[in-house]
């Protein structure tokens, strides 16, 4: 892929980001504050995501697999 038609897939992709949100009927300051309030967003989402869904992914494993019969950790200390 060269570098002139990744340029127009890009612009392609922003000019669909602008229709469908509807930006393009915003001034240019407003679309920079709601694309600044909507990117910031989709980072926070994408942080959270990154952080907590493999912490619930375990939990509800670990939940799941005790109620199908799964043998539980043994709450034991290994003394020496």
């Amino acid at each position: 892929m060269d570098v002139k038609s990744l340029k127009e897939s890009l612009c392609w992709l922003y000019y669909q980001y602008l229709l469908v949100t509807g930006v393009y009927v915003l001034e240019p300051w407003e679309q920079a504050i709601f694309n600044s309030i909507f990117f910031t967003m989709v980072a926070m989402v994408i942080y959270t995501s990154y952080v907590f869904v493999p912490i619930h992914l375990r939990l509800a494993l670990q939940f799941f697999s005790g109620l199908c019969g799964g043998q539980e950790e043994s709450t034991v200390a290994v003394i020496n």
